[in-house]
């Protein structure tokens, strides 16, 4: 019986010696590293394809050889460095949170931890935008400070975060339990609608004798959110300026920008030590004259911290031609949506291409997509809202499916934690990327194959070289 024992343990050993650890796993299940030797070293990475038949799941470690290679190189240069990471994320809407605090507790958990926290699972949200009121994306239209019609509330006597205590703020505070240097950032839709020239929630503008209110508003917010712990590391002026025709919405234009950033909320901010960066714009690459002109106000400018963009007009190096001009201030690119008619392959490589890619190679510092739940009817949304913006997840019931976006941003946030450096990365038409130093010394290169065939492609780090194999349309990232 002994010698049947050691003939099988032999075997064992024979069938394992020199075979490779199978790594292609899913994010949810654990995952065996290669042991990195000084003489041998090894990169890893993540692939996500265009057919959805590999989703940001690990592939077998490469290592870096001395070789000759007529593949596409790409070198990192971390001696090169330009802007630090904030993160990346989503933006929290009011919809989102119903649906995630509907889930049991167990659920809810579960979730939450995979999307913010730092296992193997996780993918690590570091940023969140959130609406101050309500977004489109909320089931009805509201403010912190609703009125009946043809009431004044001047002093904000009757001013409630009551509307965001049911199921956006406990998520807030279970979020922050996981990652509690999370940033977020905060952006109104409309002010209250007695502070508007128009009297409704669409379109419309901040009245002039409002302005001083409204900053107010916008001050006894941040006061009150840090009241129940959470901190607001930023906010824009307001969600797409330039959109009056959304539920809700308001139009300001760059002189209204700069004049209630100089004469009103910027001062009030300074007189009552408020720390929550200004941002201006939050709108289309296809308009970086208005947040240029914003800046250009020096009065203004003072107390601006940066500009904000969406990608639905125009091309994102505009965001390049606001940091020439103003290179001491901040870009943030805060939203893009995933429609419902899109396509998987389509979506992965237009988004990964100009979003996370191209918006951090153009000086952001932070990359979000839109929303982060719907249902599968796209609810909810308030009348006039968006009937077709897909969620980063579908929550039906207890069911929860991970979308294009999931993946988009996951294949940064997992990686790239706040903190981390944009570093130089060799450009290539075929092969966006855009490389990164994190905080604890590790190299992170994220590319997308936007060629019609596969291709290797070979990382270089000093005169050794690793041959990562990227199919048609697929992402990678690649961490070393």
């Amino acid at each position: 019986m002994r010698s049947v024992i050691q003939t099988i343990i032999l075997f064992l050993i024979w069938a394992c010696d020199g075979k490779s650890i199978n790594t292609n796993i899913s994010p949810q299940q654990p995952v065996v590293t290669t042991p990195v030797s000084p003489n041998n070293p090894t990169l890893s990475y993540w692939l996500t394809t265009s057919d959805q038949s590999i989703l940001l799941q690990k592939q077998q470690d490469v290592s870096f050889l001395k070789s000759i290679s007529t593949n596409p190189t790409i070198e990192v240069d971390s001696t090169q460095e330009f802007q630090s990471i904030d993160g990346f994320g989503f933006t929290l809407t009011g919809g989102s949170a119903k649906l995630i605090g509907l889930l049991s507790a167990t659920e809810r958990s579960n979730l939450l931890n995979e999307l913010f926290g730092k296992e193997t699972q996780s993918i690590g949200i570091s940023y969140l935008r959130i609406s101050i009121g309500a977004s489109d994306l909320d089931e009805k239209v509201f403010s912190y400070n609703d009125l009946e019609s043809g009431q004044k509330d001047e002093n904000l006597a009757k001013f409630s975060l009551a509307p965001d205590k049911e199921y956006l703020i406990p998520i807030l505070k279970e979020i922050l339990k996981i990652n509690p240097s999370i940033k977020i950032m905060g952006s109104p839709w409309s002010a209250p609608v007695w502070m508007k020239t128009n009297g409704k929630s669409i379109g419309g503008n901040l009245a002039l004798e409002y302005y001083s209110v409204y900053a107010k508003y916008l001050a006894k917010y941040i006061s009150e959110m840090q009241k129940e712990g959470i901190t607001i590391d930023a906010i824009t002026l307001q969600n797409e300026p330039q959109h009056g025709g959304n539920n809700p919405s308001m139009v300001m234009s760059f002189t209204d920008q700069a004049n209630f950033v100089k004469n009103n909320l910027g001062p009030l901010f300074r007189n009552e030590n408020i720390k929550t960066k200004i941002v201006v714009w939050d709108h289309n690459c296809d308009n970086p004259d208005y947040p240029i002109n914003v800046l250009n106000d020096n009065d203004a400018n003072q107390y601006i911290d940066g500009s904000a963009f969406h990608l639905y007009a125009g091309d994102i190096s505009a965001l390049s031609k606001v940091h020439t001009l103003h290179p001491n201030k901040n870009l943030y690119f805060t939203e893009q949506w995933t429609s419902s008619k899109g396509a998987f392959a389509g979506d992965l490589q237009w988004h990964i291409k100009n979003v996370i890619i191209g918006s951090v190679r153009n000086w952001s510092k932070v990359a979000l997509e839109w929303n982060l739940a719907n249902d599968a009817s796209f609810q909810p949304h308030t009348p006039g809202g968006c009937t077709e913006c897909k969620g980063a997840l579908t929550i039906s019931g207890s069911s929860i499916t991970r979308n294009v976006s999931y993946y988009i941003v996951g294949h940064a946030s997992k990686f790239v934690p706040m903190g981390s450096k944009r570093i130089q990365s060799i450009t290539n038409s075929n092969l966006p990327n855009v490389a990164f130093m994190t905080p604890a010394g590790k190299k992170v290169l994220i590319i997308e194959n936007d060629k019609s065939t596969n291709v290797d492609i070979n990382v270089k780090q000093s005169d050794k070289l690793a041959t990562v194999s990227l199919p048609a349309g697929a992402v990678a990232t690649i961490v070393w």
